[in-house]
């Protein structure tokens, strides 16, 4: 679903990501870790199309986003860290605007919104203006903006950040239901007992570099995924 081959990415002099090659296959929940800096958030926008990039090739399904963007993107869903929603619109309006980008039904819309936006319990809210939401709200409208058009790949930077535990687990659980349907998911996360948990695969970069990428009993072996992102940290430092 899901195939890099050797991105390099540069912002002047800096290089940002750095000859990184990945592939990620259907139904697979992949973690993307490293320290900030390290290249995820670059990477990630590359492979929404919101970034340019220097050199390399992204495929989504086999469309390469740089020759055919907007087929890519259709089937593509990218959430950041820090949405930047129309705060002047309500929720309900906001999520009507996205369906209406992806050419969806009436009927298949609002069975989407009620059936994610009861899930991430943010529904009772979705009459109100964007601008009253808390951080934590507004993640929420995101993420079911994210997925109510059913994506073949979804992007995720930091989704965890700003959400209750209860509405953490409930997207947890809606990670591993799409993940079981054959949803390929791409994830950047500082929570790494969490990426543990419900990750197939884990993919480390560190400034800019891939360093260590396979399954997570590959990566991990007898070890914590904590202990193993601490050595190669340490690493840098020694």
């Amino acid at each position: 679903m899901l195939e890099i081959y050797n991105l390099t990415k540069k912002f002047g002099e800096k290089t940002a990501v750095d000859d990184l090659s990945i592939t990620v296959q259907d139904g697979q929940i992949c973690a993307f870790i490293g320290h900030n800096g390290a290249g995820k958030t670059t990477t990630l926008k590359c492979i929404a199309g919101i970034l340019d990039f220097d050199k390399g090739e992204i495929r989504v399904d086999k469309i390469d986003i740089k020759d055919h963007p907007l087929e890519a993107k259709k089937i593509l869903a990218y959430i950041p860290d820090n949405p930047d929603l129309y705060d002047h619109l309500k929720g309900i309006d906001y999520l009507n605007f996205i369906a209406s980008i992806f050419d969806m039904s009436k009927e298949e819309r609002k069975a989407k919104i009620e059936q994610y936006a009861k899930r991430l319990d943010i529904y009772n809210d979705l009459n109100t203006v964007i601008s009253s939401y808390s951080h934590g709200m507004k993640q929420k409208l995101a993420l079911v903006s994210g997925l109510i058009h059913k994506p073949s790949l979804l992007l995720l930077d930091e989704p965890f950040v700003g959400l209750d535990p209860i509405c953490s687990h409930q997207f947890k659980e809606i990670m591993k239901e799409l993940a079981s349907e054959g949803v390929t998911i791409f994830y950047s996360t500082h929570v790494l007992d969490v990426a543990e948990k419900i990750c197939s695969h884990v993919a480390i970069i560190k400034q800019g570099k891939l360093v260590k990428f396979g399954t997570m009993q590959e990566v991990t072996s007898d070890n914590s995924l904590e202990n193993i992102f601490l050595e190669l940290e340490n690493e840098k430092h020694n």
